[in-house]
């Protein structure tokens, strides 16, 4: 059975409108600003909607999220933004901060597999981050699931040793990777 989840690089997200329930457009996505030590995404950073807008000086926490698409950030209403950018990193105290764009992607035994260049995230009600696009040393971009326990540094994200056989060129393969490192990690969990 094929999963229904869809995937879509965190980076195109910028500019997407963030709308409510209700159906009103209250921002769009200026930035994404990442977790290092969870390898996740903190917030997002706002921008008012049209060409003439600016900076909203607003953010959109991660846990504030309803919904993700392809076409649209979803949040109940309006209250969902904070103040600015610096209230909803004051959320995340005690679990660092950082980014983990050109960072080392390696495994748990240290084998490098490339440089992270963008977070692949998994759309819809319970948005997520699924993997990540690295840049690796033969300079081909590739899809990399993260399926199983993540540690992050300021240096590097560890991930398991079967990561390195899980990967693909594409979003419409990725699904498949994701679920390939998911079953190998249930089938032998002690290589967690």
């Amino acid at each position: 059975m094929r999963s229904m989840t869809t995937y879509i690089r965190a980076g195109e997200i910028t500019k997407m409108p963030v709308v409510t329930l209700a159906g009103d457009d209250i921002a769009q996505v200026k930035d994404i600003v990442f977790d290092a030590v969870q390898g996740n995404i903190r917030c997002f950073t706002l921008a008012g909607r049209g060409l003439l807008a600016g900076p909203l000086h607003l953010a959109l926490p991660w846990g504030n999220v309803h919904s993700l698409g392809p076409d649209a950030v979803m949040v109940r209403d309006a209250n969902a933004l904070e103040e600015d950018a610096a209230a909803a990193r004051r959320r995340g105290k005690g679990s660092g901060g950082g980014d983990v764009l050109g960072t080392a992607l390696t495994t748990q035994s240290g084998t490098r597999l490339g440089t992270i260049t963008d977070a692949v995230l998994a759309t819809g009600r319970t948005p997520a981050v699924a993997g990540y696009e690295i840049d690796t040393a033969e300079r081909h971009r590739i899809l990399v699931p993260v399926g199983g326990p993540v540690t992050v540094s300021a240096e590097r994200v560890l991930v398991p040793d079967a990561t390195a056989q899980h990967s693909s060129g594409d979003l419409e393969g990725f699904g498949a990777a994701a679920e390939g490192l998911r079953r190998h990690l249930q089938e032998h969990p002690q290589e967690d």
